[in-house]
């Protein structure tokens, strides 16, 4: 994976607590398009919602802050990470 703070890079995080609905997955939709970022927010069958975000790193890393402390519609006991190169595969930023 690449280091460099410009170059792309996705991040996926998995989101633990009284998440799932779509006020959350609203919510991290807007925070990560005010971030420049793309990629999805869904609901996970097991009751967390999966975030794939890519795009620059500190930005990525902003948003894993947010997830992670931010004031979210639901209360978020837990996000578990995973940093890979970007896949460009997303155009905007969506809840699926």
């Amino acid at each position: 994976m690449s280091t460099d703070q410009s170059s792309s890079v996705r991040l996926t995080a998995w989101v633990e607590g009284s998440v799932q609905g779509v006020g959350f997955r609203w919510w991290s939709r807007s925070r990560a398009l005010e971030l420049g970022l793309v990629g999805q927010a869904r609901n996970l069958d097991d009751g967390r919602v999966a975030v794939v975000a890519e795009g620059p790193r500190a930005q990525c890393d902003e948003l894993l802050a947010l997830l992670r402390g931010g004031t979210t519609p639901g209360t978020v006991t837990g996000v578990a990470e995973q940093w890979t190169d970007a896949k460009n595969t997303f155009t905007t930023f969506s809840e699926a």
